[in-house]
């Protein structure tokens, strides 16, 4: 009687006795990727601005950095996209962010050579 009490509760706690599923591990790491890329941009941005564009060369390193953490986040975010019975919204949202910011500090780099 009270194995089926649990039984019930469940499959009224879920759809069709299928348990809820989580989100990839590697998606939300590469989330986490893309808002620490997206801090450090704004960071450095915000550095730029105060020092009226005189910068020295630990704020370039800090842009190649976030490059390499962007790039990362992409790899995170593909490699979650492998992971079984999982919920893919995470590694989806980390890959276009992500994505967005590593062509944006492409752009960065290439306007500052230019």
């Amino acid at each position: 009687m009270v194995v089926k009490n649990k039984q019930k509760r469940k499959m009224m706690r879920t759809r069709f006795g299928q348990s809820p599923r989580r989100h990839s591990r590697k998606g939300m790491k590469s989330c986490i990727l893309a808002v620490l890329s997206f801090l450090l941009l704004v960071f450095m941005i915000w550095i730029s601005f105060c020092l009226k564009g005189n910068v020295n060369i630990l704020v370039g390193f800090a842009g190649l950095f976030t490059m390499v953490m962007a790039g990362y986040g992409i790899y995170q975010g593909v490699t979650g996209l492998r992971e079984r019975d999982k919920n893919y919204i995470t590694c989806k949202v980390g890959i276009a962010v992500c994505s967005a910011l590593f062509l944006g500090m492409c752009a960065i780099f290439i306007r500052g050579l230019v």
